[in-house]
């Protein structure tokens, strides 16, 4: 009798345990989600400009940005022969940019300005040489770049926008 007494109290508490083992795997239900992929193409900001300006795009487009306001067409005729004369496109348009940011009627904001809002700078030349908005990351390291860069002046910020190969295309 003692046996079957103490059989009693293990056959329950395996019952039970049977039990509870079967009610959490039944009670557990499989949620397989399913999360698809697309394919997505990453590309500059500056990858859909594929068509080279010619010099006289260039140069109308560059004075309208420095002085804020049009060329004027015999101007743009004397510019034009400079490059042509000169034969490397790239060392004229150097040349160009550099008698450009010489001038007293070029309207640059100050560096007191520049450095005021660096941010604001940096789009401001986003959005006046490219057209554009800068990326996060470009925002990014031409803020860190231009904080960090004591004797960097808003002169040459501008002179090196005018000069990049993303100002040659539209």
């Amino acid at each position: 009798m003692q046996a079957s007494k103490k059989s009693i109290p293990h056959c329950a508490l395996l019952i039970g345990l049977l039990l509870l083992l079967m009610q959490v795997i039944t009670s557990c239900e499989r949620n397989e989600q399913v999360y698809a992929i697309s394919d997505q193409t990453v590309q500059s900001p500056s990858a859909n400009k594929s068509k080279l300006k010619t010099d006289e795009q260039y140069l109308a487009i560059l004075y309208t940005n420095l002085y804020q306001k049009p060329m004027s067409v015999s101007n743009l005729t004397k510019a034009s022969d400079i490059i042509l004369s000169i034969g490397d496109r790239g060392f004229g348009h150097d040349q160009i940019v550099a008698n450009f940011m010489n001038s007293p009627e070029i309207e640059i904001p100050s560096d007191e300005e520049m450095r005021a809002d660096v941010s604001g700078f940096v789009q401001l030349c986003y959005n006046r040489f490219y057209t554009r908005e800068p990326s996060a990351l470009e925002m990014e390291y031409f803020v860190n770049h231009i904080e960090s860069q004591e004797d960097l002046s808003a002169e040459m910020v501008y002179y090196s926008f005018a000069i990049s190969n993303e100002y040659l295309y539209y």
